[in-house]
């Protein structure tokens, strides 16, 4: 470590303090700096708490960087909590800097107290065998995409009673925060009050729980390991990101449980939508048409697979993501109600489209290509085959059933039309309508009702998509 250079992430507090003396007592000063973050959320504390570091920083001659963060407007603008927010915002400051500054790695003064409160806070939210391992001394830094840089913890193996001892004997200054002695954060209620009752129990709680996840991450590993070769048949890759999972295959397995949950948590789904996709597989209930949502990924449940793919926000199409309710509601919602039919069967029906490909939506089959447009290429196309500039409709977009109230202004016409008039016009009977498909734009600006679709699959476009004298390539899309 001696020949990396450190950026020292310093809070003002006794753990990072301390981090600090050892760092500068084992390194050349040239090697090492400090970030300090002002998250605002003490007033004049917060202020003391950087003066004290500026101090620290000017007395030992070494480099300091010092941010002030607006970190409630930061949490309300982004609907997250204070606590992420501030853990956003520092993270993507430290990346920052050792991509600007060169530094190799970022040491945050985490201990072995942390380490066992981390555990806890896991096993509450359901984080599986990985929560159980803890945190490691050195991983990956976060928000640091394109940079070498590590994320590194030298006191993890440190007790705080440790670390107070160390403050002590060597006469280090530091500064309380206020708040650590408020139960208000989830953390500090374990810091507080459940881990003093542990401690009765047994006086060495933090270094058992630490010796324990040790094992964890083994153990971990041991399980990764066997789920890697085990999903080799049942995950399917596609060229656009997307994940196919067969249901034949995954309820084969012994442990398909395990193996769904290893398939799924990396795309954001917690334990109580896990749970729900479980019971669904596990009943004898319809599995086609139903949908689960992560933060920023969807479960689509088909007949043979289910089709993991990322989570679209647009304008047209928008109500047929997510509903405004939280997932947390949903999913505990009873059953009859959680997986409640749409107003028709067509309506489940949904399919992101971010790039040519063949997909499959509503038990039907499109190509969709991109295409150079000529002047000789014919306006007509094949039954069944639709060409809209591509320059007007973009990728993303969305194949999604029939709802009422859909419209568009049909080709060569300049007044709106209802979908369910032109399939009056067609003759359409009711199993014909549950089986089309429309073609709704998500991206183009002033297509904010989300029932004015770009057009209807293999019948219809809409006027404002058609080709023009300035078109200059197209996407087609076909039925199969």
């Amino acid at each position: 470590m001696c020949e990396r250079k450190t950026l020292l992430a310093v809070s003002g507090g006794i753990d990072s303090m301390c981090m600090a003396e050892i760092f500068v007592r084992r390194y050349p000063c040239e090697l090492l700096a400090i970030a300090h973050c002002n998250f605002n959320l003490r007033g004049e504390e917060s202020d003391a708490d950087e003066q004290l570091v500026r101090g620290w920083a000017d007395e030992h001659g070494v480099r300091i960087h010092v941010q002030s963060f607006d970190t409630v407007g930061f949490a309300r603008e982004h609907g997250i909590s204070v606590e992420m927010a501030a853990r956003e915002l520092r993270y993507r400051w430290f990346a920052q800097l050792c991509a600007s500054e060169g530094y190799d790695e970022v040491a945050v003064a985490h201990n072995a107290n942390d380490n066992a409160e981390t555990l806890l806070l896991n096993l509450l939210r359901g984080s599986g065998m990985k929560g159980l391992a803890g945190m490691s001394a050195v991983s990956p830094l976060p928000y640091s995409e394109g940079v070498a840089a590590r994320l590194v913890r030298p006191l993890l193996d440190m007790t705080r009673k440790q670390i107070e001892g160390f403050a002590l004997t060597n006469g280090v200054r530091y500064r309380n925060d206020s708040t650590n002695f408020s139960s208000e954060y989830k953390r500090n209620m374990l810091r507080n009050e459940v881990f003093p009752v542990f401690e009765k129990v047994n006086p060495s709680v933090v270094r058992t729980i630490n010796r324990e996840m040790g094992y964890f991450a083994e153990a971990n590993e041991i399980v990764a390991d066997y789920c890697r070769k085990e999903v080799e048949g049942i995950c399917h890759h596609e060229e656009q990101g997307d994940v196919r999972i067969s249901y034949k295959a995954l309820l084969s397995k012994k442990h398909w449980r395990y193996l769904l949950y290893h398939i799924l948590e990396p795309y954001g789904f917690n334990s109580a939508v896990l749970a729900s996709i479980e019971d669904l597989l596990s009943s004898d209930r319809t599995v086609s048409g139903k949908r689960f949502d992560s933060k920023d990924h969807t479960v689509l449940m088909e007949r043979d697979h289910m089709h993991v793919v990322p989570l679209i926000t647009g304008q047209a199409g928008n109500d047929a993501l997510r509903h405004a309710q939280s997932d947390s509601l949903r999913h505990a919602q009873p059953d009859s109600l959680r997986h409640a039919r749409p107003d028709r069967a067509s309506d489940a029906a949904f399919m992101p489209v971010r790039g040519a490909g063949t997909y499959h939506v509503n038990g039907r089959a499109f190509k969709v290509e991109v295409v150079e447009w000529t002047s000789d290429m014919p306006l007509k196309q094949a039954e069944g085959v639709l060409v809209l500039d591509a320059g007007k409709l973009k990728f993303p977009f969305v194949l999604r059933g029939w709802r009422d109230g859909d419209w568009l202004i049909p080709f060569g016409m300049k007044g709106k039309k209802k979908v369910s008039d032109l399939f009056a016009d067609l003759k359409y009977d009711s199993s014909m309508k549950a089986s089309a498909v429309m073609i709704a734009d998500v991206q183009t600006e002033g297509m904010a009702d989300a029932r004015h679709i770009a057009g209807v699959a293999g019948v219809r476009i809409d006027d404002r998509y058609k080709v023009s004298s300035s078109t200059r390539s197209v996407i087609r899309i076909s039925v199969l």
